[in-house]
């Protein structure tokens, strides 16, 4: 199997729109005294691109401090058949994917490294009933369901063995494509169950105020884990370009850190600018969505200590959801 179809399906943690993408480019800062690195950036259309909005706005009025492209995709494969490819230098993706990229293509020219955490949890189970007010109360019952191959389905399968559920027999989890798949499943169905990210999950909400969240994966996450907290979204560097373009990804990261910082801020500005990128549909949605979308920038000892620990996790419940075997220090990014 080639490398983009044994990952493709780590990808779906937060995204669930089709395959439209949009653009973000922009020229060098005015009086610069030397060129700027041009820096291609890939992302998906969901809370790992929430806090990058603001250096997407800048990078347009040309005030980065490099040359930032950004491409946002709807579709995961579209975003990891070219990070495989080795189009983008710098991809904003679903947390466990680094490892499996870091197993898959470890010695190649596209070996990959993480540079910072840029959002923590953002799973939700929803339901318009009251049936659902733990992981235990789900026997029996239909998951409608984001991310089969990914973490949505191992954190999900994790919970549920640790409640003394068969993620096999003592539920009934259907996997759809999108989000939007899931969301038109609760919209026909007043007693259907869905597993949403955010911010597809306060979409479903609004759009049906009797649609509430039953259990929030990262408040579980912390029931059960101790050391570790649920990690959603990481920013990943190719491996040999950062080490050519050391000075370039470092100033890429210090506007990064600034964008995400302004994101959480500025809620009511950040908000117009996520909708004006085609993240939601409106911006009183984006507003609404971003305290649980958990938007963070985190680097350094702090960043390995939590995605190896989120990792570990995962690693123990299903090898596969990193790959087939724990990374080494080298995924991980100094500045």
């Amino acid at each position: 199997m080639c490398v983009a179809a044994g990952v493709m399906l780590a990808l779906t943690l937060v995204t669930g729109c089709g395959s439209t993408t949009a653009s973000s480019s922009g020229s060098p800062s005015a009086g610069s005294s030397t060129a700027a690195t041009t820096i291609r950036i890939g992302s998906l259309k969901g809370p790992t691109t929430m806090g990058l909005v603001k250096l997407m706005s800048e990078a347009d009025a040309g005030r980065g401090k490099q040359d930032y492209r950004v491409t946002m995709y709807g579709a995961p494969e579209e975003l990891l058949d070219r990070v495989v490819k080795g189009e983008f230098d710098v991809s904003m993706l679903p947390s466990n994917l680094p490892a499996v990229l870091y197993n898959k293509l470890k010695g190649s020219d596209g070996q990959v490294q993480v540079a910072a955490i840029n959002t923590l949890g953002v799973l939700e189970l929803v339901q318009s009933g009251d049936s659902i007010k733990s992981i235990a109360d789900l026997k029996g019952k239909t998951i409608y369901s984001v991310g089969k191959g990914g973490s949505p389905e191992y954190t999900l399968d994790y919970f549920l063995k640790s409640s003394g559920l068969d993620p096999a027999t003592d539920v009934n989890i259907q996997f759809k494509s999108e989000a939007t798949e899931v969301a038109a499943v609760l919209a026909a169905k007043p007693d259907a169950i869905g597993l949403l990210p955010q911010p597809f999950a306060t979409v479903v909400k609004v759009k049906n105020p009797t649609i509430h969240t039953a259990v929030s994966f990262t408040d579980e996450w912390a029931k059960l884990t101790s050391g570790s907290q649920a990690v959603s979204g990481v920013v990943v560097v190719n491996k040999l370009w950062a080490e050519k373009h050391r000075a370039a990804f470092n100033d890429f990261l210090t506007d990064y850190e600034a964008s995400t910082k302004f994101t959480v801020t500025n809620p009511a500005e950040s908000a117009d600018l996520i909708f004006k990128a085609g993240i939601t549909p409106s911006a009183e949605i984006a507003l609404k969505a971003l305290p649980a979308c958990n938007i963070t920038y985190i680097e350094g000892t702090k960043l390995k200590s939590l995605l190896n620990g989120y990792l570990k996790v995962l690693f123990d419940a299903e090898p596969a959801s990193v790959g087939g075997t724990m990374p080494g220090d080298d995924l991980y990014y100094q500045r």
